[in-house]
């Protein structure tokens, strides 16, 4: 009777028993609740696709600089199409001179390479650079190379991203995830392996201006070479990267860290996580995280803790726009955070905008306004 009246209870355990066997496998990617000081991220193995690891992948966020990831490829699709020799001189347009946020100090009117300018996209950020191949890839009328963009996006199953200009600063709808950004990059990379060549480059000089690359992993992690940063005070600090060890290489993507430090060490451990599964030293990247020590050697530590109010609402749609904001610039901005050095001057470049980020296709949407930025209204793109 006894055993009886517990066979319902006992049935039901070994049918979930069985439908967890039948779900899991190993290797499958386990994400572990807030094991990364961000607000979305994702890896996989680039070779076979296989994810690795999630944490809320499908949250939508501004793009801010990996912006330039799409407009770098939609170029090199276009110079292909078309022929084109990459040292074709480009005519830089004042419009395209004077575009905000991070530059590589292009000047008006002077003539540019096709691929000096692709280098200053990668290497200085430069949203100079980048209206300047918009321009002239659009004929003149950069919204003709954004259309383009977001065909391009649609085409390789973006599902969840809209772009609005070709660089990255603030404009409405503009979002991205990081789902979508990795499906991108691994495209962009499968495409134009050679285009690593511009990510991983650590500096150009352009007009007596000195910019650096302001991917944290350069230099400072086995063998990182590429891809790209970004950030506005909308999204926080994002970093796409990706490493080859042996026959092996890993691409992540990490959006919305609170700090440029916490970007740098959180790529950091999740790479390092990444490899220790790939060579079996953990059965998989969720473990190999929790068994780190809070701190890396050798990568500057997390000095901005987890703001609370910005993760709590991961997934929550937003309900008003973020107010007006100032995009301020100053050419110092270009350190290992792109400072950018000229001989007796530092420049300023504003650039105000709005923007408002409705949900798309039913995927999440994280919160407006990042903690990090959020006792100055401003964004400095990069």
């Amino acid at each position: 009777m006894i055993l009886g009246e517990f066979k319902p209870a006992r049935n039901a355990v070994i049918f979930l028993l069985l439908i967890s066997g039948l779900l899991y496998r190993p290797g499958m990617a386990l994400a572990a609740e807030c094991s990364l000081e961000a607000l979305s991220a994702i890896m996989i193995d680039f070779d076979s696709g296989r994810v690795l690891y999630e944490q809320n992948p499908d949250t939508c966020i501004p793009p801010a600089s990996l912006t330039k990831i799409l407009s770098m490829y939609v170029a090199l699709d276009m110079a292909s199409r078309r022929g084109l020799d990459l040292d074709i001189p480009v005519t830089v347009s004042k419009r395209a001179a004077n575009t905000g946020g991070s530059r590589m100090a292009l000047a008006p009117r002077e003539r540019v390479s096709l691929d000096n300018l692709l280098t200053g996209m990668a290497v200085s950020s430069g949203n100079d650079a980048s209206m300047a191949v918009a321009e002239y890839f659009g004929q003149g009328y950069a919204p003709n190379f954004v259309s383009a963009m977001n065909s391009k996006a649609r085409a390789i199953g973006m599902r969840n991203s809209l772009f609005a200009n070709p660089h990255g600063l603030p404009a409405k709808g503009q979002r991205t995830t990081a789902r979508d950004m990795l499906i991108l990059s691994r495209a962009y990379l499968r495409d134009y392996p050679s285009a690593l060549r511009y990510h991983s480059k650590r500096q150009i000089v352009h007009n007596g201006v000195v910019t650096y690359n302001r991917n944290p992993l350069l230099g400072q992690f086995a063998g990182a070479d590429g891809l790209k940063t970004g950030w506005i005070s909308a999204s926080g600090y994002n970093l796409v990267s990706t490493a080859r060890q042996g026959k092996t290489r890993l691409l992540a993507v990490i959006l919305g860290c609170p700090s440029n430090s916490a970007r740098a060490h959180e790529m950091h451990r999740l790479m390092e996580a990444g490899f220790m599964a790939s060579r079996g030293q953990s059965s998989n990247v969720s473990s190999a995280l929790a068994s780190m020590p809070a701190e890396l050697s050798g990568v500057s530590p997390v000095v901005t803790k987890r703001p609370k109010a910005f993760y709590a609402k991961v997934g929550k749609k937003v309900n008003k726009s973020s107010k007006g904001a100032k995009n301020i610039q100053m050419a110092k901005n270009n350190r290992p955070a792109n400072k950018a050095v000229k001989a007796g001057k530092k420049g300023k470049n504003v650039h105000a905008a709005k923007q408002q980020l409705p949900p798309l296709h039913g995927a999440k949407s994280g919160i407006s306004k990042h903690p990090a930025a959020a006792s100055k209204n401003r964004n400095t793109q990069s």
